[in-house]
């Protein structure tokens, strides 16, 4: 056996390898290896083992050459007529003989589990399987390619996914499954918005990529056929098809492969962008990097129903799906009517979509995954175990963590992204020396005997019934609406139930179909009440009209014919007597807790070693927000202390003109009973952007939901619990209680498994 010699010196001997192995050459199609292994060489030495080539050589040997900054490809070659044993002792031999030289491994990283077969005993510190395609479907697979692939994915520290199909395929084969979809080097192919198309040239649509069974040729030929007056340029290398079954018409043209560096000049002529996909076993589990590298190119996408491409990108304009066929030339012609048209507005949520990801990201994850499975593996690295780690020290956290510690006698690990315990009820006494509340008033109000009694156990109450009054017409006036709040508006001198409900019932405006929360207010109270109080607050906390929102919204807050002026009329209403954060604490101080706060659950989700978890964040977050983002409304909080003893008559005042900028403003005072003479107050401004604070009440959000809520319940050792992980709008009892009922379900089924044990 023989190892040309390297062009270029060794690397520093200091330094663990990262070796990876592809199944795709170096200097061919540039695409996920290329861009991850340029990227994480920056970080350690690298050198990709490409596939073998058969050549006119007498005796297996190994070329080794610089093909980036830190990185090295090496091929082996070897003689004609080997059998599949002496191939496999050969590249064994090569590979050993190489790796003699070099640093030892830190990282093994595998494109094919066809390669484990004669690099199974390389050691390493860490083995990641980066799955970017299902290679088992395509054509000519091996047929020993799926045992290897079981092999790998027992040695496997890591697996990663090129998409979140392969993620949903692959997650039950392994404890550690992460899915990376397909990323963009956005600054790279927007050189191609430089040309913008015009109207004065024939349209030109275009595709690159590799060839293969995977493209559906029927579709390319229909296309051409279908409009003669369209050039129709597929660019890429002809692979496992023969070129004689490409479709061939005048306006068809095949100018072969482009490298990377070119392909910006390349879309810079086109003025739609291609994805005709066959949709078959092939294509069933792909996300096409093309995707995001034709919208950063300014193009807009036409694409087959590709299942990753229909989830992350079938939402926005610049991204139209259409079925082979009439539909899929229809959709071209809206899309060149996109290209051509004056404005460019639909690039912006491209952008938008596009600012999410960067192969720099997606590369740097990678690498923090992998040093955590190495500090890990390292002496003293391996952590202490847990049986439960709780994410989130708000309410759903803090219960569940109290009940499966204290009742359950589970060791509990409690982390939350912030600073500081007790979610977004937190209180904190500020320089004035008044307790306030970061992140906006709580107040505690609850029907529920149970919850009530259960925090009982870690606080003593200060009796409080809340009272809200509304700036309407240059008077504060009770809110809910009641008698009082008639007779101050329309000097009406209402002075029974009987007069204020015939008063309010004579300005209602019955709709025949009560959808909205416009239609709950108009038909309960009409135009006037609703434009007065409704209309203004609403349009500011959502940033939509109440005809656009959910009629649970405006539902909530009820019209009252008596003098009532009471916010809420729950049996039990109460502030903790030493604040929240004083209530949380005795609730997580237990023998069994562990409290870490200031920690991201992305940031030690491998690094802690647990049984099961309990999540309470957002549910799109956990599952890397795979179908899109849910939409919440955030807040904003302006804390100030005023100089005088009292600011405002109530604890909130509500401001529902839309020419005022905040919703409403707290004084602390009335909730804790605190005095002196200062006051210390919050206003409270809506945002889009911040905290998700309200799920936001409308059927498609409802819709993308339950897209997530389907992933959740294929998460056999996940529980998701609290406001966030179910995307619902809870009080603060409402989350108690589903904590509580949670850890019910939880006590019930690990009891009734203790005893299928037993029989």
């Amino acid at each position: 056996m023989t190892v040309v010699a390297p062009l270029v010196p060794a690397f520093a001997r200091d330094n663990g390898l990262l070796l990876c192995f592809s199944h795709l050459r170096w200097n061919f199609v540039f695409q996920r290896p290329q861009h991850l292994m340029t990227r994480l060489a920056q970080r350690m030495p690298v050198l990709v083992w490409e596939e073998p080539e058969v050549a006119g050589v007498p005796a297996p040997e190994l070329s080794i050459r610089q093909a980036a900054p830190n990185l090295r490809v090496a091929t082996p070659r070897l003689p004609h007529g080997l059998e599949a044993a002496a191939t496999e002792a050969a590249l064994h031999d090569l590979l050993h003989g190489f790796l003699a030289g070099e640093p030892p491994v830190a990282v093994r990283w595998y494109y094919t589990p066809m390669m484990l077969a004669f690099s199974r005993d390389v050691a390493a510190a860490c083995t990641v399987y980066d799955c970017m395609d299902e290679l088992s479907a395509f054509r000519f697979a091996p047929a020993e390619l799926l045992a290897l692939e079981t092999e790998l994915l027992a040695a496997a520290n890591l697996v990663f996914t090129g998409g979140y199909s392969l993620y949903e395929a692959k997650r039950a084969r392994h404890p550690d499954v992460r899915p990376f979809p397909s990323s963009v080097d956005a600054e790279h192919f927007a050189r191609a918005r430089v040309h913008k198309p015009s109207r004065g040239q024939p349209p030109r649509f275009g595709f690159f990529g590799v060839l293969d069974e995977r493209m559906d040729l029927d579709l390319l030929r229909q296309l051409a056929e279908a409009r003669p007056e369209w050039i129709i340029e597929v660019v890429g290398p002809v692979v496992k098809i023969d070129p004689a079954e490409l479709p061939r018409a005048a306006n068809l043209r095949y100018p072969g492969m482009r490298t990377y560096d070119e392909l910006p000049a390349t879309i810079a002529g086109w003025d739609v962008a291609l994805m005709p996909f066959a949709i078959n076993e092939a294509t069933r589990y792909i996300s096409p990097t093309k995707t995001p590298e034709y919208l950063a190119a300014g193009r807009p996408v036409v694409s087959t129903p590709i299942v990753d491409v229909v989830r992350h990108y079938g939402a926005i304009a610049g991204v139209r799906i259409a079925e082979a066929g009439p539909a899929f030339v229809e959709a071209c012609e809206a899309a060149l009517e996109l290209a051509r048209g004056e404005t460019r507005s639909w690039l912006e949520a491209a952008d938008a979509l596009l600012a999410q990801t960067s192969w720099d990201d997606t590369a740097a994850r990678m690498m923090a995954a992998i040093e955590q499975v190495i500090a890990r593996k390292a002496p003293g690295g391996e952590p202490e175990h847990y049986d439960y780690l709780v994410v989130g020290a708000g309410f759903a956290g803090a219960v569940m963590a109290e009940r499966l510690a204290a009742d359950g006698g589970k060791r509990v690990l409690v982390i939350d992204r912030r600073p500081h315990i007790a979610g977004n009820a937190y209180d904190v006494e500020d320089a004035a020396g008044l307790l306030i509340h970061q992140y906006g008033p709580h107040i505690f109000h609850t029907n529920s005997g149970e919850v009530f009694d259960y925090l009982s156990r870690f606080t003593a109450w200060r009796p409080y019934e809340h009272r809200v009054l509304a700036e309407v017409r240059g008077q504060q006036v009770p809110i809910p609406i009641n008698r009082t709040t008639l007779n101050a508006l329309f000097d009406a001198e209402l002075t029974s139930d009987e007069e204020a409900a015939a008063f309010l019932a004579a300005r209602a405006e019955p709709v025949e179909q009560v959808r909205t929360s416009a239609d709950v207010v108009i038909s309960a109270v009409g135009q006037e009440l609703y434009k007065l109080f409704f209309r203004g607050y609403t349009r500011k906390q959502w940033g939509l009209d109440p005809s656009e929102l959910d009629k649970a919204v405006t539902a909530r807050v009820p019209t009252r014919t008596n003098t009532d002026d009471r916010y809420f009329t729950d049996t039990y209403q109460a502030m903790p007597a030493a604040g929240y954060t004083a209530m949380f604490a005795a609730m997580l101080d237990h023998p069994n807790i562990t409290v870490r706060t200031g920690v991201d659950f992305a940031e030690v989700r491998d690094s802690v070693s647990y049984d099961q978890l309990v999540y309470t964040g957002p549910i799109d977050e956990y599952f890397d927000h795979c179908h899109g983002k849910l939409p919440y409304r955030s807040l904003r909080f302006e804390h100030r202390t005023l100089d005088e003893e009292q600011h405002q008559p109530v604890a909130v005042v509500n401001y529902p003109d839309e020419l005022v900028p905040y919703t409403r403003v707290t004084e602390y005072k009335h909730l804790t009973g605190q005095s002196g003479p200062v006051t210390s107050v919050t206003f409270e401004y809506p945002a889009d952007a911040g905290d998700p604070y309200y799920p936001i009440p409308r059927p498609e959000n409802q819709a993308l939901f339950k897209r997530y809520e389907a992933l959740a319940l294929a998460e056999p050792n996940v529980v998701f619990v609290g406001r966030l992980a179910t995307y619902r709008y809870y009080n603060m009892d409402q989350v108690v209680g589903q904590a509580l009922a949670t850890y019910r379900r939880l006590k019930a089924r690990d009891e009734a498994s203790l005893l299928a044990a037993a029989e």
